[in-house]
């Protein structure tokens, strides 16, 4: 059996205007993270899959666990697909100091 690695993105817009609609997000949320993914940006998540079958398990299960309201979209892509990405960013912020100001010393 030959495997051929997936990348699942998963991408939502989940209203948060009721205090319902912010607790369906945040299950929502953790169960992405319960599941193995890594936010890649706010509202887009990303996991690896062995091969397009446990993707598409993956998949199934999102289905079953979306909320009632709001746009959740996945997107299935090869490891080579994905490795092709690229970055482009605007500003860099970090937050790593780069100065000893606040440096306590115990």
């Amino acid at each position: 059996m030959s495997y051929r690695y997936m990348r699942i993105m998963v991408f939502f817009d989940l209203p948060t205007i009721t205090a319902g609609n912010r607790r369906e997000y945040v299950k929502f949320r953790k169960y992405l993270i319960k599941s193995g993914f890594i936010m890649l940006q706010e509202s887009v998540y990303c996991k690896l899959a062995l091969n397009s079958t446990v993707s598409e398990a993956v998949a199934q299960g999102i289905r079953r666990n979306r909320p009632p309201e709001g746009l959740v979209q996945v997107l299935t892509l090869t490891e080579k697909q994905f490795s092709k990405m690229e970055m482009i960013t605007g500003e860099y912020k970090s937050e790593v100091l780069q100065s000893d100001k606040r440096l306590v010393i115990l």
